[in-house]
Formats: structure tokens, C-alpha cells, sequence
């Protein structure tokens, strides 16, 4: 820690010892950075707040409210266009030295970074207007950049609430009379159509043309033959139940013969055996001497015995429906096939006669879909013009108009000159701190010793006699006069922007 101190007071002793040339560097770096920041004009800022609120119920109940927020963002982000821009030049001070296009040009490409509109929040636009032309007074700057901001609004006024009424009725002109020219195109190729038809009458038969027709007949045979398939799979399906599904049934009991009485034999062997009963049981026994005497007599019965099947009669009659179904299929199937069969014999009989139909429908349908959307958009568009002339949805409303600037908004003149100030001292300190380095001089014994690598028995301090003290003094009062110059130059600065400031306001 005590070598750090010692290098800090080595240090600020080589300065004070070059104190003259850091306080001639500090002077010609201050007064550079003074006329530097002197020579930077002025720029000042006029703002103004516009609020433009749509709240008309109407516009909203027709659907107009989007097309409002649309159409005011179209004019906030071309409110900023050069057509705007050169109005502003011409409507303000900035068009007294324009005199040719290239001029001009400059002109508005200078405006353009000058003026800022902003959207702070959804209805409130804040246009912010700079002016700092070197050719005008500081005034005049401040008038301005007030009369820039003030036409920006007269144009946003324009281009808002009056701009758009004249536009709306050029716009219904146009659209009527690209209406009616829509209409007779539209009458024309429905007269044509109607002509075409009368005279080929026996080859275009139904309603479309030839190829719609058949695409049409066609899409029904896939749905017909996809009904086939499913109706057959049905059938096959059924046929399998039927094969495994006997015409009669044994029924147990004496109702049942020999059949039915064998089957309640074998049923009452297995319930003794889930007894637990053995086969060398009586009961066992005599159980399976009468199941081999039933069986006997179910034998001679042979296949004529039984019941009828409710279950498989019922089988038989959906059999029937579903035979009945696919053969309807089938028919339709067919009928369709010979159908188009026909209509592609037509068709390629007759080509130039399909071609021009398809033509003729074809043209139709394009004419008749603009005319119809034409018409709606005229529609919509009348009312629209209709609720902007009589009941207006745009509340416009300047909030704060474009103040008068009190003082310049950049630079900022006081803490440049401080800057300045402040970095001309840094700068002469660093110049005698470096110049104490260059020249190989040491400040302390402990700098001396580490530089030759012996040890220094002793040092000699300086002696003043009272001449050399009086001489000191007197270099003190010079240099702290030098210092007191610097800050006496920047109150002076100071002082007299401030003044300039109460000049403008």
C-alpha cells in the first residue's frame, strides 16, 4: 500500500514540477474545445400532440371501424412522404432559397430528418419538428421549427377530414361507370349464350356443359359402385351366417323326440359328474346305458327330425332384401355407364360444338362473378361515403399545439464547455506526467534505488534563500492565475449562452 502511495506522490510531483506546460496545453486544448463547441448551432424542437378518437357506433355497426384505424395509420406513416414534405418547404421559410429541383430535393431530404411523427398510444400522434440551420439566428430557428410543426398538422387536417370526401365521390363515378360497362359485357354474353344453346339444341342436352355433365354422371357412378361393393360385401357376408346356421334345431325335452331326449340325458351325465359322482356309481351307470339307448333311437330318427329355425328364416328374408338391393345397384350401375357412354360419344363427336360451349359458359361465369362483386363493392363503398358526409366518425382534437421552443434542445452547450474544460486539464496533466517519464529524472530515493540496484545512503533536499522563496510565490499567484483564467473563460461562455437563451425565449 506504501509503494502505491509513494508511486502516486512521484507521480503528482513530476506534474507540479511541469506544472507551466500542463497549464499551456490545458489553455490551447480549452480554447480549441471551445470554439469547436461554439461553432455547433443551435437546434431546436417544437412539439405538438394530436388526438383523433373514433367512437361513432354507426361505423362500427357497418364495419367501417377497421377501415378508420387503417386508413388514419396510411396517413400517419404518409404524413412523412416527400409530397408532404414539399409542402412544408414551400409553406415555410425553408423555400426562400430554393429555386431549382435539385434544391428541393435537399430540402426535403433535410426535412425528413427533422420532423418525427410518433403514435404514443392507440389515437394520439405527437409530431416533433427540429430547426437549427446555420444560415439562421437562433430566433428564427426557434419560429421555425414552430411553423414546421404547425403545417405538418394542417396537413394531417387535410389529409383526414377533408381529403377523403372528394376522393369518395370521384371514386363512386368511376366505379358506376366501370359498372355499366361490366353490365353490357354481361348482357352481350348472356345473349350469346342463349343463341348458342337455341341453335344446338339437340347436342347440348341438360342443363352445363357436355364435360360437366359427364364429370357430374361420372362422380355419381363412383358413389354407385362404392354402394355395390358395400351391398355386396354385405350379401357375401350374410351367405357365410347362412352356411353356419342350421335350417332346424333339436329341441330338449319330450317335444324334442329321441334328439331332445338324448341331449337331456348328456346334460344330467355331466351334472353327476360335477357332483362328484364316479363312473362306477349306480346312477353313473345307468345314466350311460340310457344315453347308448337314446342314441340309438336318435340314429333312426335320421334328418327329418326337428324344429324350424327362427333364426335362420330371418337370415333368408335379409338374403332377399340385400339380393334385391344389389341387383338395383347393378341396374343403376349400368345405366350410368350406357349414360356416359353416350355423352362421350356426343362429345367427341361434335368437338368444335363442346369447345365453343365450355367458351361461351366460361366467359359468362368470369363476367357475371366481377360484375357481381363489383356491384357489391359499390355498395359498401356508398354507404361508407353516405356516413362519412353525414354523421363524421373523426374527432379531431389538438391537444397541445406546437410549442414555441424556450431554449435549443441540442447542444448541450454548458456541459460541452465544462467537457471541455475538465479534459484540458486531463490533458495537460497527462502531458507533463508523460514528459517526467521521457526524460529519466527520478522523484524519491526508492525510484533511484530500484533504477541502479544500489542502495542510496542520503538526499539532498532543496534550500530556498528569501529571494528564491519570493520568486516561488510569485510563480504560484501566475499559475493559480493561469487556472483562475480557465474558469473565469468558461463563466464567461456561460454566461453569455445563457443570455442568448433569454434572447430567444
Amino acid at each position: 500500500m506504501s509503494g502505491l502511495v509513494d508511486q502516486i506522490r512521484a507521480a503528482l510531483y513530476g506534474i507540479w514540477t511541469r506544472r507551466w506546460i500542463a497549464l499551456g496545453v490545458a489553455w490551447v486544448v480549452c480554447l480549441a474545445g471551445w470554439l469547436a463547441v461554439g461553432a455547433i448551432p443551435n437546434k431546436y424542437e417544437s412539439h405538438a400532440r394530436i388526438f383523433v378518437r373514433i367512437d361513432d357506433v354507426l361505423s362500427d355497426q357497418i364495419g367501417l371501424g377497421a377501415d378508420r384505424h387503417r386508413d388514419i395509420n396510411r396517413v400517419r406513416e404518409t404524413l412523412t412522404s416527400a409530397v408532404n414534405l414539399e409542402k412544408v418547404v414551400r409553406a415555410t421559410r425553408l423555400g426562400e432559397k430554393v429555386t431549382n429541383e435539385k434544391q428541393m430535393e435537399t430540402a426535403v431530404a433535410a426535412l425528413a430528418n427533422a420532423v418525427k411523427v410518433t403514435n404514443s398510444q392507440e389515437n394520439l400522434f405527437e409530431i416533433a419538428a427540429t430547426s437549427g440551420t446555420s444560415s439562421y439566428s437562433d430566433t428564427e430557428n426557434a419560429h421555425l421549427a414552430q411553423d414546421v410543426a404547425q403545417k405538418m398538422i394542417d396537413i394531417f387536417r387535410e389529409v383526414n377530414l377533408s381529403g377523403g370526401r372528394g376522393e369518395m365521390s370521384d371514386t363512386l363515378a368511376f366505379m358506376d361507370q366501370q359498372l355499366a360497362d361490366r353490365q353490357k359485357d354481361l348482357e352481350a354474353a348472356e345473349q350469346k349464350r342463349q343463341q348458342f344453346e337455341s341453335k344446338n339444341a339437340g347436342m347440348l342436352p341438360g342443363t352445363g356443359t357436355a364435360a360437366a355433365r359427364i364429370e357430374g354422371t361420372r362422380a355419381e357412378l363412383r358413389g354407385i359402385a362404392s354402394d355395390l361393393m358395400a351391398a355386396q360385401s354385405a350379401l357375401a357376408s350374410l351367405n357365410g351366417q347362412l352356411a353356419g346356421t342350421p335350417p332346424t334345431v333339436t329341441l330338449p325335452g319330450a317335444s324334442g323326440g329321441a334328439k331332445g331326449a338324448l341331449a337331456q340325458a348328456q346334460a344330467d351325465l355331466g351334472a353327476m359328474r360335477a357332483r362328484g359322482l364316479t363312473d362306477s356309481h349306480p346312477d353313473v351307470i345307468a345314466q350311460k346305458a340310457q344315453i347308448a339307448q337314446l342314441s340309438r333311437a336318435a340314429a333312426g330318427e335320421g334328418s327329418h327330425g326337428g324344429t324350424p329355425n327362427p333364426a335362420y328364416s330371418s337370415l333368408m328374408s335379409i338374403k332377399a332384401e340385400r339380393e334385391a338391393s344389389v341387383a338395383a345397384l347393378q341396374s343403376r350401375k349400368a345405366s350410368l355407364e350406357q349414360d356416359i357412354g353416350q355423352l362421350t360419344t356426343q362429345q367427341y363427336s361434335e368437338p368444335a360444338v363442346a369447345a365453343e360451349s365450355a367458351r361461351i359458359n366460361r366467359d359468362y361465369e368470369v363476367l357475371k362473378e366481377q360484375y357481381d362483386k363489383l356491384l357489391r363493392d359499390r355498395e359498401a363503398l356508398r354507404l361508407r361515403g353516405q356516413v362519412e358526409s353525414e354523421h363524421n366518425a373523426i374527432k379531431f382534437e389538438v391537444i397541445d399545439p406546437p410549442t414555441t421552443p424556450h431554449g435549443p434542445a441540442a447542444p448541450n452547450r454548458p456541459l460541452l464547455l465544462a467537457g471541455v474544460l475538465l479534459a484540458g486539464i486531463g490533458i495537460g496533466c497527462g502531458v507533463a506526467f508523460a514528459l517526467g517519464h521521457l526524460r529519466g529524472s527520478f522523484a524519491t530515493t526508492a525510484d533511484l534505488e530500484r533504477a541502479i540496484g544500489l542502495p542510496v545512503l542520503g538526499a539532498v533536499t532543496l534550500a530556498l534563500t528569501q529571494a528564491g522563496v519570493t520568486e516561488q510565490r510569485r510563480q504560484l499567484k501566475w499559475f493559480a492565475g493561469g487556472l483562475a483564467g480557465l474558469v473565469l473563460v468558461l463563466l464567461a461562455l456561460l454566461a453569455l449562452e445563457f443570455m442568448k437563451r433569454r434572447l430567444v425565449a
